[in-house]
């Protein structure tokens, strides 16, 4: 790596007249006005709601509004009824208290409810731990403090009356983890709203989240129930949850620049028919190659119950790299270990992905086992069955991964046409990437990088997919969820770019910190913003 030189004047100077504290959230905000977060009062959320039982409360407001002028803790389960809505300001923080086994706190946007967390690149909203010190020191080993954050919404989902999770009215189903008979917990309709609007998440990091109620009872970083089209989810990225980091159950929802990091289960997981788009998501493991400590990248099911419900999952993916840790043995909930994990007659299309050091990379699921019917994943990807090419996996590469096509997590089923279609489709296995380092190495105690590793390729890796201009979906002729020789989007605002101990953990992503602007020279339109900033390596 190069160093960026500057001349001893300029740099006294510079440092002279800084007053940016340099990579760090103590001072979360502050772009925006906000105070230091060790300033800031705390204030429990619960004094804004009316108690709902022991654990529980609704916020009173018609607008519950949490601003950075303090920190505010969730020390309950916090509804926002329907009817509502809880703003979130830019900067503001919010802490999770840790209550115990069965009793996570958590935030909980009910039906007809809405969150405006609009955050800036400058300046974040964070969701974690309330006993993190937001200094970068609190362990990424510190998974399930607290639960996570819950977004309930009406649009469709294919839910059958008999069905686990569903509440007795087919398209109405209870959110995994909550009471079913608890009208707050319920999400779709018997008349769904697929433009069903449940807000704005913006720059929003959700940390240390994910507390396991019981086994396979679990709180995920980010849930969302039936959440509609007309909800905003962009540059979103999940830290250290004990389960999933983002999970949609039904809906049809888009989602655009999210990153799962250092999780206990999936990364991205979707069931009960989502059909939403994706664009440029980011995920990668732990180095705990001994422990549970993350299953599948992409988890994909088109309904838990077998039931070939209808409207069966199909979301687009296009331009994802997900990162894992070379895990080969499979513990516990575990029991994947698969870039691409496609359940339960799933349907959907990844394209222009990157997936590096998994067990398995594409797997299917071919015996039909209890279910009715003919087919199951693999028949919908597979050519010459009723519902071919509705499963779709088509110019991706697969780097350090034992098997790249698998089916029950194995390569004895395999045809030999099962092999000529997945090459035919464009996908690429291989041992190395030019640019790419998929090797990582970080303390879960200590958080201190000593292997850093990086998302990009350089030159970009060609691709004959291409997204549709659709008004959400990026022109990106690159695999992979980052361009080379641009800024990148994880840059300024999450977990790795604002702690000096890991915003080490990358190369490629961000480039030199002296083009903080991002085009590619350094002048003196980056002088203000470059002042905190010397002697920082060059990547």
């Amino acid at each position: 790596m190069k160093k960026k030189n500057f001349s001893k004047v300029f740099a006294a100077i510079a440092l002279a007249a800084s007053s940016v504290t340099g990579y760090a959230q103590t001072n979360l905000g502050a772009d925006c006005g906000c105070p230091p977060v060790g300033s800031r009062p705390t204030v429990l959320l619960s004094t804004l709601a009316i108690n709902g039982g022991g654990n529980d409360g609704d916020l009173i407001a018609t607008n519950t509004i949490l601003d950075c002028s303090k920190k505010w803790i969730l020390d309950k389960k916090i509804y926002v009824p329907t009817g509502k809505n809880i703003t979130i300001n830019p900067g503001t923080l919010i802490g999770g208290q840790n209550l115990g086994t069965g009793n996570a706190s958590a935030l909980i946007v009910e039906r007809g409810a809405q969150i405006i967390a609009a955050g800036t690149a400058t300046c974040p909203i964070v969701f974690t731990a309330d006993i993190d010190p937001m200094d970068g020191t609190f362990p990424i080993a510190n998974r399930g403090q607290w639960g996570g954050v819950v977004i309930l919404g009406t649009a469709t989902n294919n839910l059958q009356v008999g069905n686990t999770y569903c509440n007795g009215t087919a398209g109405v189903g209870f959110i995994e983890g909550y009471a079913s008979a608890d009208a707050r917990n319920l999400y779709g309709s018997a008349t769904p709203n697929d433009n069903d609007n449940s807000g704005i998440l913006r720059y929003v990091s959700i940390r240390h989240s994910g507390d396991i109620l019981a086994v396979g009872n679990e709180l995920n970083g980010l849930s969302l129930g039936s959440v509609g089209r007309g909800t905003t989810i962009d540059h979103i990225e999940i830290i250290a949850s004990d389960d999933d980091g983002i999970e949609f159950f039904g809906g049809t929802v888009n989602l655009k620049y999210a990153a799962c990091l250092f999780g206990a289960d999936d990364m991205f997981d979707y069931d009960l028919g989502w059909s939403g788009k994706a664009q440029f998501l980011f995920g990668l493991k732990a180095d705990e190659t001994t422990a549970p400590t993350a299953d599948n990248g992409l988890e994909c099911d088109a309904d838990d119950n077998k039931s070939n419900a209808l409207p069966r999952s199909h979301p687009k993916f296009y331009n994802i790299t997900l990162i894992g840790n070379a895990d080969v043995t499979t513990n516990g909930d575990n029991s994947g270990i698969c870039a691409i994990k496609a359940k339960e007659l799933t349907e959907g299309e990844i394209y222009n992905s990157v997936f590096a050091n998994w067990k398995n990379g594409f797997d299917m699921i071919k015996s039909l086992g209890t279910r009715t019917g003919t087919i199951e994943s693999y028949h919908n990807w597979q050519t010459g069955f009723s519902n071919s090419g509705s499963l779709l996996v088509n110019c991706n590469t697969f780097l350090n991964t034992t098997n790249p096509l698998t089916i029950a997590n194995s390569t004895a089923a395999l045809l030999a046409a099962d092999n000529t279609k997945f090459v035919a489709d464009n996908n690429v296995s291989t041992a190395t990437i030019p640019g790419f380092d998929n090797v990582f190495a970080m303390s879960g105690t200590t958080n201190n990088v000593s292997n850093k590793y990086n998302a990009v390729p350089t030159p970009a890796l060609a691709t004959t997919c291409s997204a549709p201009a659709d008004g959400f979906f990026t022109t990106a002729n690159y695999r992979g969820a980052f361009a080379p020789g641009v800024k990148s989007w994880l840059a300024d605002w999450t977990y790795f770019s604002v702690y000096s101990n890991v915003s080490a953990a990358t190369n490629g992503l961000v480039p030199c910190p002296t083009d903080v602007n991002g085009d590619g020279t350094t002048n003196n339109a980056d002088f203000l913003q470059l002042l905190g900033q010397f002697n920082q390596s060059c990547n």
